[in-house]
This record gives structure tokens, sequence and C-alpha cells, in this order.
């Protein structure tokens, strides 16, 4: 019986997505420059925006930071296939296509707030509640989503969080060493470095900075992923629970790492039906 029913409700979902189409726009993030400069001049922060329907909209919108290890951007499978999903709920997605950090991370940090602050001073436009604005992440964009999830303040501070094989850690023990280096820098040499360093990777070890105002969050992750070891969402799941922050963690037995919306994935139905139930808990 339970099979039938979940059977049913997926194809409900499929269907219903693919009658669905999203009003979106593509906006230049700092139109009047950006407020830390990137050394590569070519590279510009965007946002996409989907609006769901205005007669559908419920006031909520996400944020979505897709992954790319920092050096690039997966915008498809982990930005703007997700559009569809949420729309049909009646919830705004905005993708933002965040600068690469180049060992700078206020880069992508400040695109990431600036990306909550346009959200909010749009709200009205775009039929979205002030105070029902979630971030999502995907691998190194789920460790800027955490970052903005647990350090931001005011306008920029997400109301839920979303996090999809997040890297959480810049632990070399067990983050994702590519992404470490770009967001950080190398290894540092002299010890006056080292000890900088030592500073910037507690900090930007986002497992380490939950606390009871972290906001609430939903996580999933495969146990065989190689490139993200799966203690980062786990180790983030412990610290949120430990600190009594609302999270739902979900780990599926395969699937590797960056799957996104991909249908390929063994667990994408059951995936999306779990995060709809989420979205729909509060």
């Amino acid at each position: 019986m339970f099979r039938q029913k979940y059977a049913m409700i997926m194809l409900l979902l499929m269907i219903s997505a693919a009658a669905f189409s999203q009003e979106k726009m593509t906006m230049d993030l700092w139109p009047k420059g950006a407020l830390v400069p990137s050394p590569d001049k070519e590279d510009k922060a965007e946002l996409t925006v989907y609006l769901p329907e205005a007669k559908k909209a419920t006031g909520r919108a996400v944020v979505c930071c897709p992954g790319g290890g920092y050096t690039h951007l997966a915008m498809d499978h982990e930005g703007h296939q997700w559009a569809t999903f949420f729309n049909n709920q009646g919830i705004a997605l905005i993708v933002l296509k965040y600068r690469m950090p180049h060992g700078n991370p206020q880069i992508p940090v400040s695109d990431a707030e600036q990306a909550m602050k346009t959200v909010r001073m749009n709200a009205t436009e775009w039929h979205i509640d002030r105070n029902d604005v979630g971030i999502m992440g995907f691998s190194a964009g789920g460790h800027l989503a955490s970052t903005i999830a647990t350090r931001s303040k005011g306008e920029a501070a997400p109301n839920f969080q979303i996090l999809f094989y997040p890297v959480i850690t810049m632990d070399l023990g067990y983050t994702h060493k590519g992404s470490h280096d770009n967001l950080l820098g190398t290894a540092a040499e002299s010890k006056k470095e080292q000890k900088e360093m030592r500073r910037l990777e507690f900090e930007y070890s986002n497992d380490l900075q939950v606390n009871r105002t972290t906001t609430r969050a939903f996580i999933a992750l495969s146990d065989d992923d190689k490139a993200v070891p799966a203690a980062n969402g786990l180790n983030y799941y412990q610290q949120l629970y430990k600190h009594d922050v609302p999270a739902s963690l979900h780990i599926y037995p395969t699937g590797g790492h960056g799957w996104g919306y991909r249908e390929s994935f063994a667990y994408h139905y059951q995936m999306i039906f779990e995060l709809k139930g989420w979205l729909e808990s509060f």
C-alpha cells in the first residue's frame, strides 16, 4: 500500500512539474561594483530568479549555491534544474552565480550575503516573505551556504538551510582539499602564515561555528561519497543536535558525489519526496 501511494505521489510530482513554467529573470548582483573585488575581472556574480505564479506563491524563497570546489559552478543540476521543483510548491528559487575566491573567502561570502539581502530588498515585488528566505548549497556551495547559516547577521541571515553532500570543515583530515586550497590558499610556510592558516581553518570549519541561534537544516548525502567524506555532513548534524537546532539528516547507501537533481541518482525521487516533506513541516 505504501509503495503504491509513494509511486502515485511521485507520478503527480513529475506530471505537475512537467506542466509548470517559471517566470525567469537574470540580474547583476553588484551593479555598482562588488564590495570585495576579485582578481579575476571577468568573473561576475549574477542572480537568476525563478518565481512561481503569484497566485501560488507561499512567500518562501531559497537562494541556491551550486558546487564546484570553489573553481567552477555546476549551474544546471545543482542550480537551474531545481526551479520547477520549488516553483511547483509556490517557492521562489534564486540561483546564485558566485565568484571564485582565489584564496580570499570574503569574495564568495560577500556574494552570498548580498544575494540574501537582494531577495529581501525585492520581497514585495517578488511576493516573498522576508522572514522565510532560506539558503541551499551543494558540495563547496554547501560550505558557502553553511558559512552564511552560521555567521551571517541581519538581512543576510537565512531562515533555514538545505545542504547536499556539503563540504563543512576546513580540517585537512577530512575536508575536500581542493575546496580548502581554493578558498583559503595553499599551505603556509612561515610560522606567522601557519598561525593565520590555522585561524582561517577554524573560522571556516562550520561545524565549529554552530550555536543555538543557528537556523534549522536539511542535510542529504551518500554513504559512498569519495570526494567529500560523509563525516562533513554528519559532524555538522551532530553539532546542530548538540545545540538543540532542528535538523534532518538523510544518508543514502549509494550515489557518490555530485548528483544534484539528476534523475540517474538511484534515490532521486525518495530524496525530493523527503525534502518536500521537510519543507512542509514548518
